[in-house]
Order: C-alpha cells, then structure tokens, then sequence
C-alpha cells in the first residue's frame, strides 16, 4: 500500500493499571505522556515509551471526572466528585495545588490555549474560569439550570462553550461574560461538546444517541448523526479538522468523516460502554478509556494525508526567515476556509441524501 493509502485505524498499545471505570484520557503536546482519571479516584499517566513505568497520582479523595494537559505539557489538571480541581506536574513526585470554588461534583477541566487560564463545568449548575499561575478562581457563567458536563475554551480562547443536562449547550463570550446563543436541538441530556480546530463551529454529544454540528457564526445546524444505538459520551476532533472520533455507551467508537458527512469505523475494543476519547496533539494517535477499566491507544492510519499537513501547519521549518510565521498562517487560512465551504457542501449532501431516502 502506498503512503497515502488510508488504512483503517489500529489498536496500538492498552494500559492496564485503574482499579474502576476511566472517565478521561487526555494526551501531552509531544504524545510521550497520556494521561486518564478514574472512578478509583486516581489520575494515571502513562508513557508512550515501551517499559517505562505509568505514574499513578493519588489526592482526590472521590472518583476523577475529566484530566487535561496544558497546551505546553508542563501540567495537568484535573476534576473530581470530590468537589476540587487539582493542577499536577507530571512528574514523579507528582505535587499538586487545590483549587477549590465549585460547590458540587466537577465534571469538565479545560485549558486555554495560552495555558494562562482553565474552565470548569460542574453539578452546581456553574462553569466556572480560573487564573492558572495566580492560583485563584476569576468569575462564574451562570445559566444553565441543571448540572454542567463539559465546557471548552474555543481555539483563539475569545468563547466558551458548555454543554448541560437542561439539554442545552451554550455559547458565551469570555470577555463580557455573556451567554451569546443557546442550542436547543438535543433531545436529551447534552454530555459533550467541543471547538473544531478552526474555531468556526461546535460538536456536541447526547444521551439522545446523535452527534451534532453547529456553525458558531450563524448558529446553523450543519450535521446531525445518529449511529449509535446508545448514549454519545465524548468526542474528539481531528486536528485536521476532517474527522470526528466519538465513544459511546454502545461500547464501539466511531470515526466520523466529516468534508462527506458518513461513517469511516466503527470499532470494538471495550467491554462495555466506551466513556471517553481523545485525538493526540498531532492526529497520529487516538486514545479511548471505558468501563472496563481500559485505557486503549490506536494507531489513526487513515489520516496520512492530513497528518502531514497537520505537522506542516504546526511545526514551521526553523530554517526559513521570518516569513515562515505568515506563510504558516496563510497554509492555515486556506485550509480553514477550504474546511468551512467543505462543511457547507457536506450539509447539501446530507439533506441530499435524507431527499433520496424519504419516500
């Protein structure tokens, strides 16, 4: 097969070490560490490095709901039913800080992208922005009127976007603190949500089995699935922006081809309902965790093409003049609004195909 053949994704690596279902797993910015929390109250990050020992981290003194790498990998964070949020160097010694403001279960831990501030999403009905190097909790967006189960900085880290039990996800804006639209289309309980990579739109995840995608701009509704015969509690997109990996309770994860808006896999790797799931930084690599107590990491495979313009786009060679910096930015505008008229044209044949078949 030859270098841009697609090939279908791979089971890499599975680390065993949770003594309780994992309910995070999130990847370090180079893809040596990954990270996951468990219902065992402990956070694991493991390495990608073969016989080198996972550290297992232990200070939460209820089940871990979310962990989070910060954008340069220095540290993790991490939420628990025990109310608190802690930030961890992942290292050995493993030392962490409390941070401590929520009033119930914290569902949901997010880094912006310039590392200089976290979000939360918790029962008590808040999400909350923190400052992360003067150690103290900023302000609380305060709409949603059941418990908050995820929330997530956008790209450019100007909106926040949360996903609630009250079957909404919201969208604010971090400066004026203001909740700039409501999406109400889910049918049950909102799990997930999160940013695509070029901040224009939002996926969230429901109970109600679907996934959807919403333009963030013009609040339209682009994509609606529903592949899985159970609850959708996480999804992951690709860094290209091309594809969406989903876990749900149905056990089987499913990557998403989202420029032709269908199904590319379906995999079965966890015994029981699949809880969580991550792209790495890169795209390279994705990692899922489920009730059976399993982290799995998987080779992607089918991205080759992407992945190498995901590395090009991130990784400026140092050896050109200072140009480099807007020559990246002008490869990444062109992929973007290349990304955008594709979303767009995949909406059409969505609604194309949903003619065909309605009798």
């Amino acid at each position: 097969m030859t270098a841009h053949c697609p090939e279908d994704p791979s089971l890499e690596r599975h680390f065993k070490g949770h003594r309780d279902a994992v309910t995070s797993v999130d990847f370090s910015l180079n893809t040596k560490q990954l990270a996951s929390g468990s219902m065992d109250s402990c956070l694991m990050v493991w390495h990608m490095k073969p016989q080198t020992r996972a550290y297992r981290f232990a200070g939460h003194k209820d089940a871990v709901t979310c962990v989070n790498f910060s954008p340069s990998g220095h540290l993790l964070a991490s939420g628990s039913r025990d109310k608190t949020v802690r930030i961890w160097v992942p290292n050995v010694k493993g030392e962490s800080t409390v941070f401590r403001a929520h009033t119930a279960t914290v569902r949901s831990v997010h880094f912006c992208s310039d590392g200089q501030s976290f979000v939360t999403a918790s029962d008590d009905k808040t999400v909350k922005v923190w400052s992360t190097h003067r150690q103290k909790f900023l302000f609380s967006l305060s709409q949603h009127i059941n418990w908050v189960r995820c929330a997530k900085f956008s790209p450019d880290g100007r909106l926040i976007v949360s996903a609630s039990d009250d079957k909404t996800v919201k969208l604010w804006d971090k400066t004026s603190r203001e909740c700039v639209h409501s999406y109400c289309e889910h049918g049950g309980f909102v799990t997930y949500v999160d940013f695509h990579p070029s901040g224009t739109c939002i996926a969230a995840a429901g109970m109600d089995n679907t996934v959807k995608v919403w333009d963030v701009r013009t609040h339209r509704l682009l994509q609606h699935y529903q592949l899985h015969s159970a609850a959708v509690n996480a999804l992951s997109f690709h860094p290209s922006g091309n594809y969406l990996v989903t876990a749900s309770s149905d056990s089987t994860l499913k990557i998403l081809d989202l420029m032709e808006g269908r199904l590319l896999y379906t995999l079965h790797g966890h015994q029981g309902p699949a809880t969580t799931v991550a792209f790495s930084r890169t795209g390279e690599y994705f990692a899922s965790g489920g009730s059976d107590e399993q982290v799995m990491v998987w080779k992607s495979n089918f991205d080759i093409v992407d992945y190498g313009e995901v590395l090009r786009v991130q990784r400026p060679p140092a050896t050109r003049a200072s140009s480099s910096g807007t020559l990246t930015v002008s490869i990444l505008e062109q992929r973007l609004t290349l990304t955008e008229d594709k979303l767009k044209q995949c909406l059409e044949n969505q609604q194309l195909i949903m003619q065909r078949t309605t009798p």
